[in-house]
């Protein structure tokens, strides 16, 4: 394997990491708690945050993980290093859609400076403010709105949750296709092997790359592919007090265990076929605010791929 020198500059925030490394948590919470689910209550209870919120309109009713019906997931990223969750800009948003029926995956991200309706406020907003303004219980349907797709659940993660999560693994080995260095880093071309810290650094570098942001795409994908296939795997399971510890008060989610044990039997296929799917727009600047405005040919490009995979057409 090809070493990866560390040098001494460390992140301070998560501010570039973009949204697909969130993918991570939702299938290894849901596989090891359907192996072991006896042995992890008190994990279940720390990490269990149910929300008071409506159906969205856009079902019929509450999905059933147990007919195999395809569903969706928000997946949150908090810019604290640990601790309060509750608080602060979402500085990544990413809508999973999860079909077992296809054993298939779509992620997409959604820019944090995506100018949108805040839902509950009334006004045109950067996206990642609805957590700041109202939580989870304002992010959901400020997406749901955005991308006209009704949202299941939500997984919230801090940084600190994503490095402890891909070090509890064991860290993973990616074939990087060429050499750069990125956040205090070097990354030879060939086979690399990645600890959390070095991951973050691996999934953000976008400008040395010559496919840009689907080079980088490509990465993210290498990620959370190794880190999934690896907790899934039986040697994993011998980590499961480090994953356990990793989540800890760094991950909250509405999953309750039986959605968990429900999700392992019925939708763990899926993961082998991940495809991420990405949002073009542009930069503007109103009133002297940065925002990326996404036209409404785009949402509804991303949003009838998002429908057809959650069989809503």
């Amino acid at each position: 394997m090809t070493r990866v020198s560390r040098k001494k500059k460390r992140f301070k925030k998560w501010h570039k990491i973009t949204l697909s490394i969130l993918a991570i948590l939702f299938l290894l919470v849901a596989g090891f708690v359907g192996y072991t689910f006896y042995t992890v209550n008190k994990a279940l209870s720390t990490m269990h945050e149910p929300i008071d919120r409506d159906f969205s309109d856009l079902r019929t009713g509450k999905v059933q993980l147990g007919d195999q019906e395809p569903f969706s997931i928000l997946l949150i990223g908090i810019d604290k290093e640990e601790g309060d969750l509750e608080k602060g800009r979402s500085d990544s948003l990413i809508v999973l859609t999860v079909n077992p029926k296809t054993e298939s995956m779509k992620m997409v991200s959604i820019p944090r400076d995506t100018r949108t309706e805040i839902i509950g406020r009334g006004n045109l907003d950067k996206i990642n403010h609805a957590h700041a303004f109202g939580g989870v219980e304002m992010s959901i349907p400020t997406v749901e709105n955005f991308l006209d797709i009704p949202i299941d659940y939500y997984v919230k993660i801090n940084m600190q949750g994503f490095k402890d999560i891909v070090d509890a693994v064991g860290g993973v080995d990616v074939n990087n296709k060429f050499a750069f260095s990125s956040g205090g880093y070097n990354f030879n071309e060939g086979n690399v092997s990645l600890n959390g810290d070095s991951a973050l650094s691996f999934v953000r570098m976008r400008k040395q790359d010559p496919r840009g942001d689907f080079g980088r795409a490509d990465r993210q994908k290498q990620v959370v592919q190794a880190v999934i296939n690896r907790g899934a795997s039986f040697s994993g399971l011998t980590n499961l007090d480090s994953i356990l510890g990793a989540i800890g008060g760094n991950v909250k989610t509405d999953l309750s265990s039986g959605e968990m044990v429900d999700i392992t039997q019925n939708y763990k296929e899926a993961r082998h076929d991940l495809e991420v799917l990405q949002i073009e727009g542009s930069n503007s600047t109103i009133e002297g605010i940065y925002y990326f405005q996404v036209s409404e040919e785009e949402r509804t490009r991303v949003s009838g791929i998002l429908k057809e995979h959650l069989e809503l057409n």
